[in-house]
């Protein structure tokens, strides 16, 4: 059974989705990032035949939504994040998965995609698992990858070599793994969510969810005049 491993942060003010102000507040900014976070948590927790698993920088209770969130969480193995780095703390978090579930594929994704579904999940573990896959990578539009699959998440040490948060990141991460000789499967190429444009365009691409309703709250405070 693969692992499903979502690498996120508390949704704390202002530590998370600090691009979205302005026009939004810190406090704001984090509603939507929890909003974001329960979304990719749902579509997790519906996708069949998965090990779920939240690797967390922070703690829910320092943050807005706590409760909701510890809710959302309850049953899976929440695991805390290590490492002085973002690229240090994903191969930390794929460590932590192969020993606690020695020989299982891993795959991982983040907070800032509230746009997957667990079709589209499904979809990237099954090709993970294709006996000709030893990898699949995610790659988003800014350059960065929002989805990193590995038979061996152990080969995740690879990336420490790679710059993250570049227009470069993917590029070099695709590089690394072929480079070491891993055989890779493209995933579908998605927009993630950094600054206001990005929300705008991922919450008009998946209306009904939590984050859609967040980013459309924004928007009708912003036309009356008011920041919250």
């Amino acid at each position: 059974m693969t692992v499903l491993l979502v690498v996120a942060k508390a949704p704390v003010p202002g530590a998370v989705k600090t691009r979205l102000c302005p026009p939004a507040t810190p406090r704001r900014a984090a509603r939507i990032a929890a909003a974001a976070l329960r979304d990719t948590l749902d579509a997790v927790t519906d996708t069949a035949g998965v090990t779920p698993v939240l690797a967390l920088a922070g703690r829910f209770a320092d943050g807005v939504r706590a409760a909701e969130l510890t809710t959302a969480t309850a049953g899976w193995t929440v695991l805390p994040q290590r490492g002085a780095d973002l690229a240090d703390r994903l191969v930390n978090a794929h460590a932590d998965v192969a020993d606690a579930w020695p020989g299982r594929p891993v795959l991982q994704i983040g907070m800032d995609t509230p746009q997957l579904t667990p079709k589209r999940l499904a979809a990237a573990v099954r090709t993970l698992t294709d006996p000709a896959t030893d990898a699949v990578l995610g790659r988003a539009e800014d350059g960065g990858w929002w989805a990193l699959g590995l038979r061996d998440p152990r080969q995740a040490a690879l990336l420490r070599a790679v710059p993250m948060s570049t227009a470069d990141t993917g590029r070099l991460t695709l590089a690394a793994l072929a480079g070491a000789g891993v055989r890779v499967a493209a995933l579908p190429v998605l927009r993630d969510v950094d600054g206001w444009a990005d929300a705008l365009a991922v919450a008009a691409s998946s209306p009904r969810g939590r984050f859609a309703l967040e980013v459309a709250g924004l928007r009708r405070t912003l036309l009356v005049g008011g920041r919250r």
